[in-house]
């Protein structure tokens, strides 16, 4: 009788055990940054902080066609002797050891005569006005207020660490996961 008294309680302990185990797991899945026009918010508009506030933005096709299979992480920076754009980039192919199965990576040199990184600056420098390098940018799928499925994005100057990249990259798999099929491209 004994026995079976502990082996009730080890059994309650297990399933206690896997129930908070799961939580944890829920818990780590969940993203990071939410949908608005702050700093660090996913945007779907240009931000508060860009000389076009509120108006939409255009994303290449090249963007939008990537989008339908995998969320999208660009480093936009210069070659040569920058050691801003070398630790952002030695921070992004850290991050891409780890997650670069599920985001498409696009290294571009800006100033280099490629017209995609000299553009992307027009379109997603988060302040809209002088522009720095490194520039990181993350786009994904998110859900707006209304529950609609659009492209969200952020993007920052400068080095800013491989934890910073790695929680937007990964809240970015996240959201894309979440909405790639309620989505009309």
């Amino acid at each position: 009788m004994g026995g079976s008294k502990i082996s009730r309680k080890c059994r309650n302990i297990s399933i206690f055990g896997i129930i908070l185990a799961s939580c944890l797991c829920i818990v780590s899945a969940a993203e990071e940054y939410s949908v608005g026009s702050e700093d660090d918010d996913w945007w779907i508009v240009y931000p508060d902080q860009h000389l076009n506030t509120g108006s939409e933005v255009n994303h290449p096709s090249w963007i939008l066609s990537a989008l339908e299979d995998t969320p999208i992480l660009i480093l936009d920076h210069s070659q040569g002797r920058c050691k801003a754009c070398i630790d952002q980039e030695n921070d992004v192919n850290s991050v891409l050891e780890d997650l670069g199965g599920d985001i498409t990576y696009h290294n571009l040199i800006s100033g280099s005569g490629d017209q995609a990184a000299d553009e992307l600056f027009g379109i997603y420098d988060p302040n809209g006005g002088k522009s720095y390098i490194p520039l990181t940018i993350v786009v994904t799928l998110i859900q707006d207020d209304d529950g609609d499925v659009q492209v969200g994005w952020h993007s920052f100057e400068t080095p800013t660490g491989e934890d910073h990249i790695r929680t937007y990259v990964e809240d970015a798999i996240n959201y894309h996961e979440e909405n790639v099929d309620n989505w009309e491209v």
